[in-house]
């Protein structure tokens, strides 16, 4: 089975100097290779192609036979590497927590142990009958991130 580890390592000297980097590599037994690549601006499917060929010179497929696939981390896919979070400050995102809990909010800041987020709350205000919105802002750590993504509003 192909090495991970080496697609990752030739992958990132390709791409040293520019604003791309490598979220992710997965390999099948059957040496299927998926290289998820972001960047801090876009990905276009030049970039992808251009790595995919400088992948694949690295390697010998007389040696080892496989397939590889450059792709970019798109949209929908999860954040993973916080260079993407701060990509996205100022912008939403959905957080579902280690606990259950699933929120759309705005990402505030982002730095190496986690990220800050605002979000509208409904809360009980006394003297009330209904609940009142109040902007809340926590913070958590990337350990209590089951997952966070890009949240796209098409209304």
């Amino acid at each position: 089975m192909i090495d991970c580890n080496k697609i990752i390592s030739t992958a990132e000297k390709h791409l040293e100097g520019t604003d791309m980097f490598v979220v992710g590599c997965t390999c099948t037994p059957s040496n299927d290779v998926e290289l998820l690549i972001d960047s801090d601006t876009s990905v276009d499917i030049d970039a992808c192609a251009a790595l995919s060929r400088a992948v694949e010179e690295a390697f010998d497929r007389d040696e080892e036979d496989f397939s590889l696939t450059v792709a970019s981390a798109g949209i929908g896919s999860d954040l993973k590497l916080p260079r993407q979070y701060r990509k996205l400050v100022g912008s939403s995102i959905e957080l579902l927590l280690r606990d259950g809990v699933k929120i759309t909010a705005h990402l505030e800041a982002a730095d190496e142990q986690g990220i800050t987020v605002s979000y509208d709350q409904k809360v009980v205000v006394e003297g009330r009958k209904r609940r009142q919105s109040v902007r809340t802002e926590s913070r958590y750590d990337y350990s209590e991130l089951k997952y966070a993504r890009e949240f796209l509003d098409f209304k």
